[in-house]
């Protein structure tokens, strides 16, 4: 179906902005950008626009606007700009860890030969020096995709709900208890209950911090 000139320039804008800021705008911006006061109009054309394929909605969120094809955020360059969420402890686990898609963050270019599908990828700076062994060092950059479930030996970025605190570590599902394996052979595993475990992403590619 043939896009109005309205829901053109609602696209144009969600590229632009998602292009220049490695995330997507709210329903306001999209409203300022584009001349439309009201808030539902705006949710009737980016409803017009999932209709059509262009972009994927979570409603949950303020900034839930996806393209369908993330490959359409590729600069000249040949460089996709994906968030960098913050940090994540590789030794102790931080606390008040975000899965900040909702929020204002950082962002980083990473060409498409390291990130073909930008789609729910995101960045997380490592602190710490427990994965070594996987040769993931401190201030690494460990380049995510969102995920809610791992198979066993899969690296993973881990919420542990009744700490309040995240780490990445090797997932092994041991039945009734979660081992959450670090990578360094000075360092013991952390052993936590399913239910108190959240999976956050798991790791697609690391970034080398050269010094």
């Amino acid at each position: 179906m043939r896009l109005s000139e309205r829901q053109r320039r609602i696209l144009d804008f969600v590229k632009s902005f998602t292009l220049d800021n490695g995330y997507p705008p709210t329903i306001r911006e999209i409203g300022k950008a584009v001349n439309i006061t009201s808030t539902s109009v705006v949710n009737y054309n980016l409803d017009a626009l999932v209709r059509n394929g262009h972009i994927v909605r979570d409603r949950t969120v303020s900034r839930g606007i996806r393209l369908s094809d993330p490959g359409e955020l590729l600069g000249p360059s040949g460089l996709v700009k994906i968030p960098l969420l913050g940090r994540i402890a590789a030794g102790e686990p931080l606390r008040n860890f975000a899965d900040a898609f909702d929020v204002e963050v950082d962002t980083i270019e990473l060409s498409r030969e390291i990130v073909p599908n930008a789609k729910d990828v995101y960045a997380l700076k490592v602190k710490g020096n427990s994965m070594i062994d996987a040769l993931i060092n401190d201030g690494d950059l460990v380049i995510m995709r969102y995920a809610e479930t791992a198979d066993n030996g899969e690296m993973v970025a881990a919420w542990l709900t009744d700490r309040e605190e995240t780490t990445l570590k090797r997932f092994y599902n041991e039945g009734d208890r979660v081992r959450l394996q670090p990578e360094n052979q000075t360092m013991e595993p952390i052993y936590v209950d399913p239910s108190n475990l959240e999976i956050k992403g798991k790791v697609i590619a690391v970034v080398r911090q050269l010094s």
